[in-house]
């Protein structure tokens, strides 16, 4: 349901678009005059306002300067009986979707409005795809085990030694992966990642290396893997301690010899490859029980990296949790939410055992479900166990 703020000094004409509104499912909010509008204005979050251009205390063109430069997405519809061809110009160039005139011919104000949600939707829509693929890769985090991580990233990431990353699930191994790829020499090639865990094991080898049409039973087609698509660039292969051994057998000649060939085919194809793999096993524990190849092992361990857990970099919690404020507060088009002090200190002290990818979630729940300002009762409600 879309919500619409209407300010209009004339109850008359607040009462009867408010029923029409209504009547067509939008959730309405009226103000009398401008002060009141602006107040609404930044307590809510609307999809669209109606503003009235004469108004005591703020009028309209003033509400819309205002309203401009804090939510610039929020389409602004000025409705006007006195005004001009001047000022419907004035009013859209310093910001209106549109200008009508008073008395308003429902049916277009209706049109009008449904044109400036579907502006507004995607507008977010696009503002928040392109937030996601140029986001820039960062690790967050000033304690010592996240600044030797980055030491460690910067004297690594312009070479082309294969690297290990380790650690517990959700502490942000893949993180690692793409900003030594977006620092490599390797960053304007593809940066391709495959889920060792999540692939069958009869499957993991058309994955990694492609097919021919007919080679088995399903093969209606050829199908290009996973290394040649990460020519040229780095392929980050994660949960790798979940791998076949005979997928790890050819993953280890194509380490060796720089090729790789499909299955069903003969001819091999040379690869130019930078492999970064990551686990949260012990993977000289798996070589000692005979589950992964210990020469592969001694190949993708040129560089080892571990990834604390949250509970070990608890510095590094208030700094993550403002950093997803501003994200979650983006990605929905919101102001971002402010957290109290107490309830910081509750969080910093909770038990990670998601790591990262638990306090996200966390923190989404709590933008979702809290109020203006986070607080420890808020902590309590929705974050600690009864």
């Amino acid at each position: 349901m879309s919500n619409i703020l209407i300010i209009d000094d004339e109850r008359a004409i607040r009462k009867t678009l408010s029923e029409i509104l209504g009547y067509e499912g939008f959730k309405v909010d009226e103000a009398a005059d401008g002060e009141e509008g602006w107040k609404l204005f930044n307590e809510k979050n609307y999809d669209v306002v109606l503003c009235d251009i004469k108004m005591p205390k703020i009028d309209g063109l003033e509400f819309l300067t205002r309203a401009a430069e804090k939510s610039p997405d929020v389409p602004v519809i000025m409705i006007s009986g006195h005004g001009t061809i001047e000022t419907a110009v004035d009013a859209v160039k310093k910001g209106a979707y549109d200008y009508v005139a008073k008395p308003p011919d429902l049916n277009r104000l209706l049109i009008t409005i449904r044109n400036a949600l579907d502006k507004n939707n995607l507008s977010k829509e696009t503002r928040v795809l392109k937030r996601k693929v140029n986001r820039v890769q960062e690790m967050i985090g000033v304690s010592e085990p996240i600044m030797r991580i980055k030491d460690t990233i910067e004297k690594v990431a312009p070479t082309d030694a294969r690297i290990l990353v380790t650690g517990e699930n959700g502490v942000g191994k893949e993180l690692v992966a793409k900003w030594i790829h977006e620092k490599s020499n390797r960053a304007e090639g593809p940066l391709v990642e495959v889920n060792c865990a999540a692939i069958p094991s009869e499957l993991i080898e058309s994955e990694l290396f492609g097919h021919e049409k007919g080679s088995f039973t399903s093969a209606i087609k050829q199908r290009i893997g996973k290394f040649e698509q990460a020519n040229g660039g780095t392929l980050f292969l994660d949960e790798i301690g979940d791998m076949s051994l005979s997928a790890q057998a050819k993953v280890l000649r194509a380490l060796q010899e720089g090729k790789i060939t499909r299955v069903g085919a003969d001819k091999e194809i040379p690869v130019d490859v930078r492999v970064i793999a990551a686990t949260n096993k012990d993977l000289l524990k798996e070589t000692e029980a005979k589950t992964f190849r210990l020469d592969l092992y001694h190949r993708l361990s040129v560089i080892l990296i571990h990834v604390p857990s949250l509970n070990d970099r608890r510095d590094d919690i208030p700094l993550l949790i403002n950093k997803f404020l501003e994200d979650i507060a983006e990605d929905y088009g919101q102001a971002k939410k402010s957290i109290d002090i107490k309830a910081m200190e509750l969080l910093q002290q909770h038990n990670w055992t998601g790591n990262i990818r638990e306090l996200r979630n966390v923190v989404e729940r709590l933008v979702i479900l809290s109020g203006k300002t986070i607080t420890m009762e808020d902590i309590k409600s929705y974050v600690l166990p009864a």
